[in-house]
């Protein structure tokens, strides 16, 4: 899933400390695209969503989101924070080194063909982040099955410019909004260095990420078929890519797509 550590890889040089509470507005996030064998990937959403949520969390990550890719049946799509690059590099050591990656590792893995198309993160304004609700649903939770997440990533040539930001929040949020989007969080490509060599992630990226929920496929197609237009107005990316996701049972977004709700 993530990575099968060797004895030596990533060790740390000291005793890892009692991990933090994951923190509820992230400051790093990571965006996982994992490609899968045919098939199977209930299979891991099966194994992710019993083994891997709780004992994550505990290692000091924030558990954001899972989803099903709803335009190629073999991705599986999540998303997980940390309060900064520090913790994440501790916590990380800490959860590939603990019990629950040793024992569910290669049955993990032995669902995937690609793991390493992960974007490294940041919110694009100061203050919160990603709205998500806490804590993850349970165990026999049901997924949420007309909610669909949609994330925007634009892709530019060169670091976001503020023009851009600026441009969101002015033009595109409000519109997003009066077409019943709720706008989760808005992030862009970390500038720091990855420090966990074992999980290796896109380099050299410039990326706006726009984060939506939609109550249901209704209210997403309408949104969706002036999306692209609307993205041509004012600062341009050179490219705009779509992820169109259903929420797992577990996902922590699009639990409750109602306005003012908790996402």
């Amino acid at each position: 899933m993530l990575d099968t550590l060797s004895p030596t890889t990533a060790r740390p040089s000291r005793p890892l400390a009692v991990p933090p509470v994951a923190t509820a507005v992230p400051g790093v996030i990571e965006l996982r695209q994992y490609t899968l064998h045919p098939g199977r990937r209930d299979e891991l959403i099966t194994l992710f969503e019993r083994e891997f949520i709780e004992t994550q969390e505990a290692a000091g990550m924030h558990l954001l989101g899972q989803f099903r890719d709803l335009d190629d049946p073999d991705r599986f799509v999540w998303l997980r924070g940390f309060a900064d690059m520090a913790t994440r590099r501790e916590a990380l050591a800490r959860f590939y080194q603990g019990q629950a990656w040793r024992a569910n590792r290669d049955a993990a893995n032995a669902t995937m063909i690609d793991s390493d198309n992960v974007l490294l993160l940041q919110p694009a304004h100061p203050g919160p982040g990603l709205r998500v609700s806490a804590p993850p649903p349970a165990m026999d939770a049901a997924a949420p099955e007309q909610a669909r997440v949609v994330i925007c990533l634009h892709h530019f040539d060169a670091p976001v410019s503020q023009e851009w930001r600026d441009h969101f929040e002015q033009i595109q949020r409000p519109w997003l909004e009066e077409m019943q989007a709720r706008v989760l969080g808005t992030l862009v490509s970390s500038t720091a260095p990855n420090d966990y060599a074992a999980l290796p992630v896109r380099e050299g990226e410039h990326v706006f990420a726009c984060l939506l929920q939609f109550a249901d496929e209704a209210t997403h197609e309408r949104c969706d078929r002036q999306l692209q237009a609307a993205w041509r107005i004012g600062a341009q990316p050179h490219r705009t890519e779509l992820l169109r996701l259903a929420p797992t049972a577990r996902s922590r977004m699009g639990r409750d797509p109602r306005p003012g709700g908790e996402a």
